[in-house]
């Protein structure tokens, strides 16, 4: 994969310990989309980590992200330990299973899924070519 920098990134600072036991992340993400708010945490939480050099396994960082994207810092706290919110992710990483999801990132576009380092490069040229085959 290309880096940052030839992407017009900011450097990458990796957190210590990496990888980290995301699991504290992954429940507050989960929560954060039940409230509407699932896109702004996941680029608030991967700024911290990945541009911030902050470990995700820490629920102080992984608050900063939160409130970044305007959630109080107690209802994520309550939030996240919700039993709903550890049954909802449960399903979600069960249904990714099921899809083939073995890496991150993966995304889907369609019924396609793209994983790994090259899921983002791949995924936009696939659907650069669904773009151009619609428009002719």
């Amino acid at each position: 994969m290309r880096g940052a920098q030839q992407l017009g990134l900011q450097p990458l600072r990796w957190p210590e310990p990496f990888p980290f036991d995301s699991t504290v992340a992954m429940r507050v993400a989960t929560y954060a989309k039940s409230i509407g708010r699932a896109v702004p945490f996941a680029q608030a939480a991967f700024r911290q980590a990945f541009a911030g050099g902050r470990d995700l396994q820490q629920l102080d960082n992984v608050l900063i992200a939160a409130a970044a994207c305007e959630m109080h810092p107690a209802a994520v706290s309550r939030g996240a330990e919700l039993s709903s919110v550890a049954a909802q992710l449960a399903t979600s990483t069960r249904e990714a299973g099921e899809l083939g999801v073995v890496e991150v990132p993966a995304i889907s576009v369609g019924t396609d899924i793209f994983q790994g380092a090259l899921a983002v490069e791949q995924a936009a040229a696939h659907m650069r070519e669904l773009i151009g085959a619609a428009t002719r």
